[in-house]
């Protein structure tokens, strides 16, 4: 596809979402909300969160040195030890148990965000205050009032803003959009795609052999970690399994689905659900958890089609991953996708270029702060994926269809949409 057909396919979905979102005068493009560094200018990196997908953006951030021009200056964990490991890894001079010290630093000129959920929204609205653009992992925030947040922030700033939806730097949604647009499914009117596993005797996200008892690492600033979460004494499940819990997460809604449903928004252009349906329970592993062990999802959306999303944890039979209109279905494969017609004739088919990969969504990045390249999942998706996501959640936990409310702003029961 075009550069010309990325920018119009863009713009068409920031104007879609001002109808509903409003922010300040007018939707920018990447290229207007960007630095535009030189090419070749040297990128100032700095690094929150050294977990497990912290360590992986430090070993990228690492291999990315050399041939993306970075400077990885500073690394940040509430656990000092792991502070000190990523910059060991990166390279990095500094290492800090407060994120806030990583922002402080001029030369910096973006951050990556890869910490339990409930500290997405806070650390990239204070990112932007500080001047730096943010690769923040997904889902881009833990509930849908902060999604609206950090969605007016980045307009109002004009930072850059790269969410951690690494499937959407594979092609085959953005051409999988332009066929639809032209035509070649005819009226779309459903998809249907999955997320599943099938976990051992420990359940999802437990850590096996993990000692309950086990006492705060000296070094780990336990309350810093909590932050904005109920206050509550230091738990290791909660440290180590915090996917576990609604507090600091929303399970598999936010940590899974964000990853799929993303590709079927960006397929079809979505935006905001009218209405959404979450349903599931902790059906297998009564462990102490609060959000479901297994899970499903349905979505409505205003151009009138339904989204469809499995998770089960107890099982990995996948359903197939489609998008089905009046004149054809279109089929995601491991190569990238093909169209047939009702009697299984070919309409268009696509071979895929990137992949699902850190590397290239990091690369992404860089283009556009240094030359305004378009986004593969701007803050427009990001916000998209939340609020489908948090509406499934809250389906769930309350027992009753949720709808977005464009007046208010705000997810409500779906009877109440004005």
């Amino acid at each position: 596809m075009s550069s010309q057909s990325n920018r119009r396919q863009f713009m068409a979905t920031s104007a879609a979402l001002a109808s509903v979102v409003p922010f300040s005068d007018k939707v920018v493009s990447a290229k207007s909300y960007s630095r535009i560094l030189g090419s070749n200018e040297r990128l100032g990196v700095g690094l929150i969160g050294h977990g497990g997908m912290g360590g992986g953006h430090a070993k990228t951030i690492a291999g990315l040195k050399e041939p993306n021009n970075l400077d990885p200056i500073a690394v940040a964990d509430c656990w000092k030890t792991r502070a000190e490991s990523g910059a060991k890894v990166t390279g990095a001079p500094h290492a800090y148990q407060d994120y806030r010290k990583v922002l402080d630093h001029k030369e910096i000129d973006y951050v990556t965000i890869a910490t339990p959920e409930h500290w997405h929204c806070d650390m990239t609205l204070d990112a932007f205050d500080a001047g730096k653009d943010v690769y923040c992992e997904k889902p881009m925030t833990h509930t849908l009032e902060e999604g609206v947040r950090v969605f007016k922030k980045q307009k109002e700033t004009g930072r850059v803003l790269q969410v951690g939806v690494q499937g959407m730097s594979d092609d085959s949604y953005i051409s999988a959009r332009k066929a639809i647009d032209d035509g070649v499914l005819g009226q779309v009117v459903q998809a249907q795609i999955e997320y599943v596993r099938r976990y051992g005797e420990q359940g999802p996200w437990r850590v096996p052999g993990l000692d309950k008892n086990m006492p705060k690492p000296a070094d780990l600033d336990w309350n810093a970690w909590l932050g904005s979460a109920k206050k509550a004494d230091w738990n290791p499940n909660h440290y180590f399994e915090w996917r576990n819990y609604s507090m600091y997460s929303g399970g598999i809604a936010t940590d899974l689905f964000i990853h799929r449903i993303t590709r079927i928004m960006k397929a079809c252009n979505l935006l905001y659900p009218n209405r959404v349906v979450g349903m599931g329970g902790i059906w297998q592993w009564d462990d102490g958890r609060d959000l479901p062990d297994n899970f499903e999802m349905i979505c409505e959306y205003p151009r009138g089609m339904t989204v469809y999303v499995l998770g089960t944890m107890s099982n990995r039979v996948a359903i197939d991953h489609v998008i089905r209109g009046y004149r054809g279905t279109l089929q995601f494969n491991p190569e990238g996708w093909v169209a047939r017609n009702k009697d299984g004739e070919v309409l268009a088919e696509h071979k895929k270029s990137g992949a699902e990969d850190i590397n290239l969504h990091h690369s992404n990045l860089h283009a556009a702060i240094r030359d305004g390249a378009e986004l593969n999942c701007p803050v427009e998706l990001g916000m998209a994926g939340v609020s489908a996501v948090c509406m499934a959640n809250e389906s769930w936990r309350t027992g009753q269809m949720m709808g977005w409310d464009p007046k208010l702003e705000k997810m409500v029961p779906a009877s109440q949409v004005s």
